[in-house]
């Protein structure tokens, strides 16, 4: 149903659309100010909706901070999922350029989905580490399909520790990128293809 205001009709936004709506303001807000600095009332003066509507979707602070996190983990992994049967040498580069342009894009989510470490609340860091958890996991699995790596090199204890220092490492660059230098998302890019495979090559 349409609702008239000012003689403009304004589509009335389904369950799905206004709850992305809701966590897209989050993100933003998260990504720009501390967790304990975020107000819900906030939240829903800027959606335009009354406080009980964003309590029906998200019944505590936590409980919606978590959804953006959870929100932007999904995001990334299916961003950075593998091609079956391709070696990672060989996707690595196309992979990293689609990430890239989603934290370009999604600068807000991005920046929200890792001030969550940085959370007080320990049920929200608990998402967090779960989300960093799958993104290793899928990292691993594509190299453990790759005759170059193969199974074993997956449950090296090395490789695992490598594989997590990388994913830091790409998240203190791509803050940084978000923040303004002087490297070009091309740049960017090769510095970590070359970060990954270098702590890799057998």
């Amino acid at each position: 149903m349409a609702a008239n205001q000012g003689g403009r009709t304004r589509r009335r936004l389904s369950t799905e659309e206004r709850r992305e709506q809701l966590l897209s303001v989050g993100a933003r807000l998260f990504s720009e100010n501390p967790y304990d600095d975020v107000w819900i009332e906030q939240v829903a003066e800027i959606a335009g909706v009354s406080r009980g509507l964003l309590y029906h979707y998200f019944p505590t602070k936590r409980d919606f901070f978590a959804a953006v996190v959870e929100r932007e983990s999904e995001r990334m992994l299916r961003m950075t999922a593998a091609v079956p049967g391709v070696p990672v040498r060989e996707q690595l580069p196309a992979g990293l350029d689609t990430f890239l342009e989603y934290v370009e894009a999604h600068a807000h989510g991005y920046r929200a989905f890792h001030r969550a470490d940085a959370a007080g609340d320990q049920a929200v860091r608990r998402v967090y580490q779960r989300a960093l958890a799958a993104q290793e996991r899928q990292i691993l699995a594509a190299l453990a399909e790759d005759p170059e790596f193969g199974p074993a090199f997956e449950v090296r204890p090395e490789v695992r520790l490598a594989v997590r220092g990388w994913l830091a490492f790409i998240t203190s660059v791509c803050l940084e990128w978000l923040r303004g230098t002087e490297l070009s998302r091309e740049q960017v890019r090769e510095l970590c293809a070359r970060a990954l495979l270098g702590v890799l090559t057998p």
